[in-house]
């Protein structure tokens, strides 16, 4: 691994060869904060896909496209007089110091007024868990001056649905809003079900002559019920520290090699899966399920 000081060089290289870009290169000069956001997005994910898949070697590289995205955007704002990459990075160590009053004194933020944590002694401190440190966050982050002014406004409204509704839910839990024995949340998930059941039938029971009004209102109602019961489902995973999103990601790619196991043997045989009966797809399906075991 590399010293502090070679870490502080590498990143002074990197602004400089970014400052070197912006300057003589066309497509970088003409960059934009909207011209860059798609690709911001994108790397973004591949970054994600890498640490899902554990390729460290792809890991360091999306991490570089990410840092470099950072620092473009730094670079647009000092080049429009707005701010610098030094503001950025002095602004979220004030941020982190702030939020973390029981590791540093709060005397380091200046006129905070962190909750009670910051009143323990050593001892306690040492002992503090994860649950009261994520509840003095969230407490911390609607005071300070030009933070979120409600709990629930931090979560950003961009966020995928399932991602937003985990956080959603997290954040209502550190301010105390939560079930008292994670168990019960199987009543809730249960009563959502039935009630998205119930919708379901109905539109099962939909007449012919049901006008489309009457149709695209059963939709609405069924699709509302789906919500709630998928909420619920990713409330359940939450309380029992299961992340909704890595599991639904590694279901997708399970299914993906399956089927792809499928495609490729009938490819093989020469009998196009259009061709293929249900048994005989299951029947491969179970087979690519027992190569997984071996």
């Amino acid at each position: 691994m590399h010293t502090r000081e070679e870490k502080l060089a590498a990143f002074g290289r990197m602004l400089d060869v970014l400052e070197t870009l912006r300057q003589q290169c066309p497509w970088d000069k003409k960059q934009t904060n909207e011209s860059l956001r798609p690709n911001t997005i994108e790397e973004t994910f591949e970054l994600c896909d890498a640490l899902m898949r554990g390729d460290t070697e792809e890991e360091q590289k999306e991490l570089g496209d990410v840092l470099m995205h950072v620092c473009f955007y730094a670079s647009i704002a000092q080049q429009q007089g707005q701010f610098d990459i030094a503001d950025v990075c002095n602004a979220l160590v004030d941020k982190l110091i702030y939020r973390h009053p029981h590791v540093y004194h709060p005397s380091q933020v200046g006129q905070a007024k962190p909750v009670p944590l910051s009143d323990m002694n050593s001892d306690e401190r040492d002992e503090l868990s994860v649950t009261k440190v994520l509840e003095n966050w969230e407490q911390l982050k609607v005071r300070e001056k030009g933070g979120n002014k409600t709990v629930l406004s931090g979560v950003p409204a961009a966020l995928p649905s399932l991602i937003k509704a985990y956080r959603i839910q997290d954040k209502a839990r550190n301010v105390g809003f939560d079930w008292e024995e994670r168990r019960d949340v199987w009543h809730k998930v249960d009563e959502e079900r039935h009630e998205l059941q119930q919708e379901l039938d109905r539109l099962d029971r939909l007449p012919e002559t049901a006008t489309t009004e009457e149709k695209a209102e059963a939709r609405r109602m069924a699709e509302a019920e789906l919500g709630d019961y998928l909420f619920s489902v990713i409330n359940a995973a939450r309380l029992y520290h299961l992340n909704p999103d890595n599991a639904l990601e590694h279901t997708n790619q399970k299914f993906i090699s399956r089927f792809n196991y499928v495609e490729q043997h009938s490819i093989r045989a020469g009998k196009p899966l259009t061709e293929m009966s249900l048994d005989e797809m299951d029947r491969l399906w179970d087979e690519a399920k027992q190569q997984e075991r071996r």
